[in-house]
């Protein structure tokens, strides 16, 4: 798309015979909304029957510019098409292929381009219905673009496609409705239109009759639609828990969605894994998801080939794990919330998910990736009887591979000196309760660098803690060139120099150092 031109098929004029255009009803825009009548008063020589747009009052109707756009564009292409000249009839052109069989279009200026795309999506001709639905995914490129098409009315039609009996239209379709979907706003339309009723339908067919191309694009939009984290009214709430009661629930589309975690990529397990943890927190389906072998999926998720893998050099290895994080994120948020569940946790493989997940936590998966994994442990711990006290094995991993590194990002990347003091404080804490290998851990991360930089611009409670760290670090002797290499020497002495209240800490400190 270029200077505000589109790219649109010609289908032939042929293909515009079956438009019918309403002739008598009262006008609304083309997204279906009605133009409210102010005055139902009969005109004397019956105007306003024959005329029905004489009774809108024009100071009530304030029209933003992208439903103005919408009802020019409609007027236009409508006006074209009931003449007969929106495509001019030639006999080598009739069907929109050339001699050659190649596919004929033609650009136009976006606001009409968008009201023709639309005005196909109503006709009766399954490759024009298809080859307008793959122009509406490939101008769906902007959030202006994507509002656009929804003002022009084209969400309704393309969720009504859906159960077309053409494979090549539903494909078509679905790929206009991905694309959509990306904006927010675009995307709580789509779902307002009853989009999730044939999207499910349609995953839930065979294998064998669903692509996997076709697959993922509906999970792509079901996960857009049923995030769990979105924030919703509580009238939006109250409408998903009665859908999630009747379509979501049902228990082959739940065995769908297992199967994806099975078998798929990390992406779409990622979704397919959101999707379940948007179901069973509006309404817990547990015995369905037992019935499905959610079990079975989780460990499939957590027993990825990249996850077990030790070299991660090339930045195609890096991806795999972002992907397999993501994927390994959601489905332990999933899995801490079954184990809530008295009904599961008689059922589940305690043992075995633990083997699992502190290997995951000491994986090099991104930090992100290893908040939910480290609760999940947390929960299958607490729900064992075993006592989580410091020494405790899991409690230790989590430590180690999750609250330090996150602790010293915090204090590397927080703008906020409250959020910073407050990690060093607890990063000390746990130095202090000697933890097997915790300096080890601070020194990996990077820690010591961090700390140093802390002493020179943090706040007197940070420093002090920050002191209390290095100090404890230093007793190794194989941290000491690190301690060195980051200036912490000068810093040091400034601060024994100074006389504050912390520089008996750094004077020890200091000579712990080989200086």
């Amino acid at each position: 798309m270029e200077e505000g031109l589109v790219l649109v098929p010609l289908i032939g004029a042929a293909a515009y015979k079956s438009f019918r255009p309403a002739l008598y009803s009262w006008p609304s825009l083309p997204d279906g909304t009605k133009i409210e009548q102010s005055s139902k008063i009969p005109s004397r020589y019956g105007a306003s029957e024959l005329l029905l747009g004489l009774n809108i009052d024009t100071k009530d109707v304030d029209l933003e510019e992208a439903k103005k756009n919408a009802v020019i564009g409609r007027t236009q292409q409508q006006f074209l098409a009931r003449i007969g000249a929106i495509e001019i009839e030639d006999g080598s052109k009739s069907d929109g292929e050339s001699s050659s069989g190649q596919r004929l279009t033609t650009l136009l200026p976006w606001v009409d381009a968008v009201a023709r795309l639309v005005l196909i999506l109503g006709l009766e001709d399954e490759s024009a219905i298809a080859r307008a639905a793959e122009s509406i995914s490939d101008a769906s490129i902007s959030e202006h673009m994507r509002v656009s098409f929804k003002e022009a009315g084209a969400i309704k039609h393309l969720v009504q496609l859906i159960n077309h009996p053409s494979e090549a239209v539903r494909l078509a379709v679905v790929r206009a409705l991905d694309r959509l979907s990306i904006s927010n706003h675009v995307c709580q339309t789509i779902e307002a239109e009853g989009v999730l009723n044939p999207l499910v339908n349609l995953l839930k067919q065979s294998n064998s009759e669903t692509s996997h191309s076709l697959t993922s694009m509906i999970i792509d939009i079901l996960a857009r639609i049923l995030d769990p984290s979105r924030e919703m009214a509580s009238s939006e709430l109250t409408s998903r828990q009665t859908n999630a009661e009747g379509i979501l629930v049902d228990s082959t589309f739940l065995s769908c969605l297992v199967d994806i975690l099975k078998a798929s990529n990390p992406n779409l397990q990622t979704k397919a894994a959101s999707i379940l943890d948007f179901i069973f927190t509006n309404e817990p389906c547990i015995e369905k998801l037992i019935s499905s072998d959610i079990q079975s999926g989780l460990e499939a998720v957590f027993q990825q080939k990249s996850l077990i893998e030790t070299e991660y050099d090339t930045e195609v290895n890096i991806l795999e794990l972002e992907e397999a994080g993501a994927a390994v994120s959601a489905s332990s948020r999933l899995l801490t919330k079954l184990l809530d569940h008295q009904q599961f946790r008689q059922t589940v493989n305690s043992y075995n998910f633990t083997q699992l997940l502190r290997a995951i936590l000491s994986s090099r998966i991104p930090l992100q990736f290893k908040n939910w994994v480290a609760a999940c442990l947390v929960k299958l711990g607490s729900l064992s009887n075993r006592h989580l006290d410091i020494e405790d094995p899991i409690n230790m991993e989590v430590t180690l591979y999750e609250t330090i590194p996150r602790l010293i990002q915090q204090i590397k990347g927080s703008l906020s000196p409250q959020v910073q003091e407050a990690a060093v404080v607890e990063l000390q804490r746990i130095i202090s309760q000697g933890v097997v290998d915790s300096t080890r851990a601070v020194a990996s991360e990077g820690g010591i660098f961090v700390l140093v930089e802390v002493l020179g611009n943090g706040s007197s409670k940070a420093v002090e803690a920050s002191l209390g760290v290095l100090y404890n670090l230093s007793m190794d002797e194989e941290n000491h060139a690190a301690i060195i290499a980051a200036g912490a020497v000068p810093v040091l002495r400034k601060l024994v120099n100074s006389q504050k209240p912390e520089w008996m800490l750094a004077l020890r400190l200091l000579r712990n150092l080989p200086t």
